[in-house]
């Protein structure tokens, strides 16, 4: 299934996509895209749902962050070896992890917005994937039963805050429309292999990032069981996965955003992105 939520900004309502690439209503069913769907009693519901009865949505309404109660973004740095060596860092031995600010989630479309101050800001396509039920002390071959369903995003990065003040990886990646989340979460029944996914990003009409899942040094079941090592991971837990080569910060001289360059992005299965970077105003 791939779940959505539309409409304006804190007034979304619960969809679905059917076949067509339509949007069905689903709040005939459900209040809202929670993390109570992702429970067996819900999803045991939800398949039972005949899709094309729904009813249609009109028109092409925004679509805003899929899942409404995520609790906390878990982050993987330097998890692609092409990228470690494109930021001129070593390979690391365990996942790289730290956090980004809940408040820096935002919709597939909606604006990056420049924070007064920032000086260097960089794009990193990643898969993301949502904790669907309690997971603590893992096996890595069960790992999966704990993914709720994976989606496109975005880890925007100022890399004057990250580097420059401090060395500190959240500060420069936790501001509002820094976590760009969507179009949808696919649920993990339609997702076989989460490590034969290709993600791709372009600014404007320049293809930047190129790269596949395959190539990541921890896999979405090492992540879940190294994570699950030392916190209980929770419904609603999003876990970014680190970025292919091809940044910004790789390059030289850096091409860092602007205001009026377009980012647009995205993952086999799992939906493009587009976005427009603006000033705050």
């Amino acid at each position: 299934m791939k779940l959505v939520r539309y409409g304006s900004r804190g007034a979304e309502l619960p969809g679905i996509i059917d076949g067509d690439g339509s949007i069905r209503a689903l709040s005939p069913l459900v209040k809202d895209i929670t993390t109570e769907l992702f429970t067996p009693e819900w999803q045991v519901a939800l398949a039972a749902i005949d899709v094309e009865k729904l009813p249609l949505v009109a028109g092409a309404p925004r679509l805003g962050v899929p899942v409404a109660d995520i609790r906390q973004i878990i982050a993987i740095g330097l998890n692609y070896s092409d990228h470690a060596e494109e930021a001129s860092m070593p390979v690391p031995e365990y996942p790289l992890v730290f956090a980004k600010s809940v408040a820096s989630l935002s919709g597939c479309t909606d604006p990056i917005t420049v924070p007064a101050g920032a000086e260097k800001l960089d794009w990193e396509v990643e898969l993301g994937f949502l904790v669907g039920s309690e997971a603590k002390n893992v096996a890595v071959e069960d790992a999966l039963q704990y993914v709720a369903g994976y989606c496109t995003v975005i880890d925007v990065s100022e890399r004057c805050w990250q580097f420059e003040r401090g060395g500190q990886l959240g500060k420069g990646k936790s501001h509002d429309s820094f976590t760009p989340v969507g179009p949808w979460l696919l649920t993990r029944d339609e997702v076989p292999d989460p490590q034969c996914l290709d993600l791709w990003l372009n600014v404007g009409d320049e293809p930047r990032q190129r790269g596949t899942t395959s190539e990541m040094l921890f896999s979405i079941a090492e992540l879940v069981s190294h994570l699950s090592t030392y916190q209980t991971l929770l419904p609603g837990d999003l876990v970014i996965t680190g970025t292919p080569a091809g940044v910004a910060l790789g390059m030289q001289p850096p091409p860092y955003l602007k205001p009026g360059d377009e980012l647009i992005c995205g993952i086999s299965g799992l939906g493009e992105q587009n976005h427009r970077v603006e000033l705050v105003d």
